[in-house]
């Protein structure tokens, strides 16, 4: 019969191996990167959530205005996609911007093979040319928190939708600064990183699609895209 050791003497030589319990991923806890993604790759329940300035945000519920909204935004820059080649769009994608910041962006467009790269993970490395997040209002940290971090990491431009508001903010990076950018006399904020990509924020806030495209298809036709898709292709 084998007889078992239990002197502290063996104890001490061979511990008893204790599973390794991960913390929860609370709202508000300060992590690093790393600690982040440990802890949420063990969230057994779905969320989102992201890491702003060393702060973890997670998201409520998406509520019917804003998931319509998205809806809407994701359908005018599928559309460009669809007639812009190697424009890579991505919808809630991961990416990683730094130590301390890993966002969930509502919507990304960025040119392939740019500088915005696939890690090993299948995640986005670097900041693409163009995000839009959709936002509750002014008062999100869409506006504050993040514009900050996507500005310091070089994101061309953001668009802000701010549902409640009734408000689109467009914003394009010079000279290290965000500068707002407003419709032109015939109704369209106009893409300088994207030649064409055209958006009727009025009659998208009036939730008239259908015109959105219309206008969207007017810069498609134009020369300065023509040209684009050319240098894309050359």
């Amino acid at each position: 019969m084998t007889v078992l050791d239990r002197s502290p003497k063996h104890y001490a030589a061979h511990p008893p191996l204790v599973a390794e319990k991960i913390p929860p991923l609370n709202n508000g806890d300060h992590l690093t990167r790393r600690e982040f993604e440990r802890r949420y790759e063990a969230t057994a329940e779905k969320v989102k959530a992201e890491l702003i300035e060393g702060v973890v945000y997670m998201s409520s519920p998406v509520y019917l205005p804003h998931g319509e909204s998205h809806g809407s935004m994701a359908t005018w820059l599928g559309t460009y996609r669809a007639y812009t080649p190697k424009i890579r769009v991505a919808d809630n994608v991961t990416i990683h911007l730094d130590a301390e910041n890993e966002v969930q962006p509502d919507l990304a467009a960025w040119i392939d093979e740019r500088k915005v790269h696939q890690s090993q993970e299948g995640y986005l490395e670097g900041a693409p040319e163009l995000v839009i997040e959709v936002a509750v209002s002014s008062a999100s940290y869409d506006l504050h928190e993040k514009l900050r971090v996507y500005r310091r990491n070089g994101a061309q431009e953001y668009i802000v939708w701010r549902v409640l508001d009734k408000q689109i903010d467009w914003f394009e990076l010079k000279d290290g600064e965000y500068v707002r950018l407003t419709q032109d006399e015939g109704g369209a904020i106009k893409s300088n990183v994207f030649p064409g990509l055209w958006l009727a924020a009025t009659d998208l806030l009036n939730g008239d699609l259908a015109k959105v495209l219309e206008k969207l298809n007017e810069g498609l036709v134009t020369e300065e895209h023509r040209e684009f898709v050319e240098k894309l292709n050359g």
